[in-house]
């Protein structure tokens, strides 16, 4: 299994008593990927979103990636996602950002897609649309051109019903060989399925816990055995996300995830993703779940949705994920706790967890587009 981080210019509260608090969560995030860079993670995943006030303020996600390209030896630097809609970004214009980034990072570019957050973005760009599931037509029209975009000498064109484009060359043609592993970003089990029939790897962000697994891999380590990928080549792999807090004692990582603004973090959550379901008694919005104290933490890493404790902690909770089956594990980070203890977490995790369980110097990406 390998490791990744997830970062999406979270604000928060903090803007409500710091002036310059959305400068200082975008620069610390880009110090958090270099020093994920350093301490051995193969992925740093950008998000892209649009409207969500403090909960993500990354929305030039393409400009972040290309200043990490140059920060960054060996990381690979994934969208997490692009928003290949084109009533958001227009698809050609999509193909020639991966292209360049592809450049920029000399082929450590990762292509993950999506279709959007909730009813508060996409209707800011799809106004009177009643129905979210709408994106899901525009993408599947969309996702096949982009192989065709970057490996045949000129374009053959499109004509859709979302968007068309005469023949032309696409340019830049990506760095070295054939194109960017491409990934999509997946909620339900039939997405999994349904990307994987693709050939596309999955950014599992709505698996929350080690049981979700069971699920996901059921329904997609099966439909890639028989995928007709849209690409070059089959990208197996699922990627999911867990929160992480590691400090060089149990107590301490317990403390500073406590005081991390999780509750907060959830709610907004739910305040825009409206599209996921709402759990029974979850409070909405303006209300937001009750801070997290101790004990509570203590809970959520016994129902294995958190990862937080000390270094041996922390790899025996990892290890249950690789257990499970995940191709990759990438950690979002509290982000009320100080830049200090999110670096200390980076860098542990890189001296004490990574070297016992992600072994192989090559990234699973790399092999599977070297074999195209």
């Amino acid at each position: 299994m390998e490791f990744g981080l997830f970062v999406q210019g979270y604000v928060g509260k903090r803007a409500e008593t710091d002036p310059l608090a959305e400068h200082k969560a975008l620069m610390e995030e880009t110090e958090y990927v270099i020093q994920a860079d350093k301490s051995g993670f193969k992925y740093a995943w950008a998000s892209e979103h649009h409207f969500l006030e403090e909960y993500s303020h990354l929305s030039a996600n393409d400009v972040f990636l290309g200043y990490l390209a140059h920060a960054t030896e060996r990381i690979h630097l994934g969208s997490g996602i692009f928003n290949p809609l084109a009533q958001v970004n227009h698809p050609v214009k999509v193909a020639e950002k991966v292209a360049m980034l592809d450049h920029l990072s000399e082929g450590r570019h990762e292509f993950g897609s999506g279709r959007g957050a909730g009813s508060h973005e996409i209707l800011g760009f799809l106004p009177g649309i009643t129905d979210m599931n709408h994106t899901k037509e525009i993408w599947e029209e969309t996702i096949a051109e982009f192989p065709k975009m970057w490996l045949q000498e000129e374009y053959e064109g499109f004509q859709g019903k979302h968007w068309s484009l005469p023949p032309r060359k696409v340019l830049p043609k990506p760095y070295g060989k054939s194109h960017p592993p491409m990934w999509y970003a997946a909620g339900s089990p039939p997405s999994y399925a349904m990307a994987a029939r693709k050939g596309l790897g999955v950014l599992g962000f709505s698996v929350q816990k080690v049981s979700d697994m069971e699920w996901v891999l059921e329904q997609y380590k099966t439909a890639i055995r028989e995928a007709e990928p849209i690409g070059d080549y089959v990208n197996d792999n699922v990627m999911v996300t867990s929160t992480a807090v590691c400090a060089p004692t149990h107590a301490e990582a317990v403390r500073i995830a406590a005081a991390g603004g999780l509750h907060y973090l959830q709610s907004l959550v739910f305040r825009y993703h409206d599209t996921f379901p709402r759990p029974e008694g979850f409070p909405v919005w303006p209300e937001t779940l009750p801070e997290f104290n101790e004990e509570l933490i203590e809970l959520l890493i016994q129902e294995e949705l958190l990862i937080c404790g000390d270094p041996d902690e922390v790899l025996a909770q990892c290890k249950r994920w690789e257990q499970a089956g995940a191709d990759q594990l990438s950690f979002g980070l509290p982000i009320g706790i100080s830049k200090e203890d999110t670096l200390q977490t980076i860098r542990l995790v890189g001296e004490h967890v990574i070297p016992k369980i992600d072994t192989d110097p090559v990234h699973r990406t790399t092999r599977f587009r070297e074999s195209a």
